[in-house]
C-alpha cells in the first residue's frame, strides 16, 4: 500500500507558486574536508537510506480523487540532486551570495525527490559550502531542517558507512492509485471530505474562513487583523532572490540581556527592530514615534515535561522602529512578548494549522507556512529563530564553521529573516525580492552594527 501526502503536507504542494518557492534552504560552511568535496558526496550517498524519502517522487491520483502518494523515483539519479558547483578567485563571500541568490530562486522539480544539494569549491580561507534545499513537504516533525542536518556528527571521526544498493519498488499505475483511492473511501468516508478540503484550500480563500477558527488565532489577531501598517516590505514578489547574511556572538547578546533585562530571543527582535528602523531611514521613508513594522514571529517552547521543539507558538508582534533609545526598544519588546505569553495571546500550531492547512515540518518552515496562510495585510515579514547545538559539528571530517537559514518569501512579502545560534554564536539568513528589497546587504550590515550599539549600552 503506498504511502499517501496528508493533506495539510499536499495543500502545501498545492499552494505553491512559481513566484514564491517553497523550499526551505540552508548554507553550511565547512573546512575543506580532507578527501574534497568527493567525500561529502560519498557521506551523502552513503546516509540516504536514513532518509528514504529522498529517494521518493510524489504521484498524483488521476482526477485528483485523493491525495498524492510518494512512491519510489525509479529514474533516482543521486548525480542530478548532488551537484559540484566552484566558485571564481578569489572565492569571496559575496560571490557565494550570489550563488545562493540564484540557486534559491529556482523551483525544485515536482517530477524529481524535492530536495537538492549543491557541494561549493573555492571559497576563500581554504572552506567549501553546501547550499541545500529542500521541500518542507518532504520532511516530517520539527527536528529535519534538511538533507544537511543528515550529514553532521558530534565526533570528527565518525566513519562513513558503506554506500548499499538500493532497489527501488515499482510506482503503481494510475488505475491502481484510482482503485487504492476508491478502497479508501470504502473503508473510511471521511476521508472524502478530507481530500476536497484539501484541494480547494487557497491562501487567498482565508480571510472567509478565518471566523472559523477557534482558540488563540482568533483572539491574537481580533485587535490587528487587517490593520499591519504600510511598509516597502509588502511588495509584488518576482522570480528573483537576493540572500544575506549577519553575524552575531551569543556571549555578547547574553551581555546585554544580562544588562537591560528580557531574552536571549528578546534581544534578537531588538537588533531586528533597530536594523529595520536604520534602514528605513536610509530609503528615505517616514520614521515616527508610532512608527511599527508587524513581525510574525514563531517560537519553540517547553512542553510541560520539559522537552522543547514540538510545541510552536507564533506571535504577531509590533516592532517599535520609531523608538531612536536601542534600550528602550528592548524593554517594550520584552515587555510585548512577556505580556503576549502570559495572556495566552500567541498563535498556537494547532491554530496555525486550522487556518493554513499546514502542518510545519521545521520552525523555519513554519514561518513560511504561516506566511503564506495568513494575508499579508497582517504583517510586514517574518523573522525565525531556531537555537541550535553549541558544540562543534562535523562531515566527512570535516568541521562546520557557520550555518546560515533562508526561509522562502510568501505571496506579497518582500522579506524574510531566519536565525540559527550554533558554536556560541548567532547566524542570520535574509532572504529578500530582488527587485523590492534588493539593498537587504545594507539591512545585514545594520544587523551587526545594531549588535554593536547595544553591546556599548551593556557597558
Amino acid at each position: 500500500m503506498v504511502e499517501r501526502l496528508t493533506s495539510l503536507d499536499a495543500s502545501f504542494l498545492y499552494l505553491e507558486e512559481p513566484d514564491t518557492p517553497m523550499h526551505v534552504g540552508g548554507v553550511l560552511i565547512l573546512e575543506r574536508p580532507p578527501g574534497g568535496v568527493e567525500a561529502l558526496a560519498d557521506l551523502v550517498a552513503a546516509r540516504l537510506p536514513l532518509v528514504p524519502r529522498y529517494r521518493q517522487r510524489v504521484a498524483e491520483v488521476p482526477g485528483h480523487l485523493a491525495n498524492p502518494v510518494w512512491v519510489d523515483d525509479s529514474d533516482f539519479d543521486l548525480t542530478y540532486h548532488v551537484r559540484r558547483s566552484g566558485l571564481p578567485r578569489p572565492g569571496t563571500e559575496t560571490q557565494l551570495l550570489d550563488l545562493v541568490s540564484r540557486l534559491n530562486s529556482r523551483p525544485l522539480d515536482r517530477r524529481r525527490p524535492l530536495w537538492e544539494a549543491y557541494l561549493v569549491e573555492g571559497l576563500a580561507g581554504d572552506r567549501v559550502a553546501v547550499v541545500t534545499k529542500t521541500h518542507p513537504a518532504l520532511v516530517d516533525g520539527l527536528s529535519a531542517l534538511d538533507i544537511g542536518q543528515v550529514l553532521l556528527d558530534v565526533d570528527p571521526e565518525a566513519p562513513t558507512p558503506p554506500a548499499g544498493e538500493w532497489h527501488p519498488q515499482r510506482p503503481p499505475s494510475g488505475v491502481q492509485l484510482v482503485w487504492q483511492a476508491l478502497d479508501e473511501y470504502a473503508r473510511r468516508p471521511s476521508a472524502v471530505v478530507d481530500t476536497a478540503r484539501g484541494a480547494v484550500t487557497d491562501v487567498r480563500s482565508t480571510a472567509a474562513r478565518l471566523t472559523g477558527v477557534a482558540g488563540g488565532l482568533l483572539r491574537t489577531a481580533r485587535k490587528a487583523i487587517m490593520s499591519a501598517p504600510p511598509s516597502p516590505l509588502n511588495t509584488s514578489v518576482g522570480r528573483q532572490r537576493r540572500v544575506a547574511v549577519a553575524r552575531a556572538e551569543l556571549d555578547d547578546l547574553k551581555r546585554i540581556r544580562k544588562a537591560h533585562g528580557g531574552t536571549v530571543n528578546d534581544v534578537l527582535l531588538t537588533v531586528v527592530t533597530g536594523a529595520l528602523r536604520e534602514w528605513l531611514l536610509s530609503r528615505g521613508e517616514p520614521v515616527v514615534a508610532g512608527t511599527t513594522v508587524r513581525a510574525l514571529v514563531p517560537v519553540s517552547v517547553q512542553d510541560e515535561d520539559g522537552a522543547e521543539g514540538n510545541r510552536v507558538s507564533s506571535y504577531l508582534v509590533d516592532l517599535p522602529v520609531g523608538e531612536p533609545n536601542p534600550r528602550v526598544r528592548l524593554a517594550r519588546l520584552s515587555y510585548a512578548m512577556r505580556g503576549i505569553a502570559l495572556h495566552g495571546q500567541s498563535v498556537r500550531a494547532d491554530s496555525l494549522i486550522a487556518l493554513t492547512g499546514f502542518a510545519p515540518p521545521t520552525l523555519h518552515a513554519l514561518g513560511a507556512r504561516a506566511a503564506r496562510g495568513l494575508s499579508r495585510r497582517l504583517f510586514n515579514l517574518v523573522v525565525t529563530n531556531v537555537p541550535g547545538p553549541q558544540l562543534p559539528l562535523y562531515a566527512a571530517g570535516s568541521r562546520m564553521l557557520e550555518v546560515f537559514p533562508v526561509v522562502p518569501l510568501a505571496r506579497g512579502q518582500g522579506l524574510s529573516i531566519g536565525m540559527t545560534s550554533y558554536d556560541g554564536r548567532v547566524y542570520f539568513g535574509l532572504n529578500a525580492d530582488r527587485d523590492g528589497v534588493g539593498d537587504v546587504d545594507v539591512l545585514a550590515d545594520l544587523i551587526e552594527q545594531e549588535v554593536g550599539e547595544l553591546v556599548e549600552t551593556a557597558g
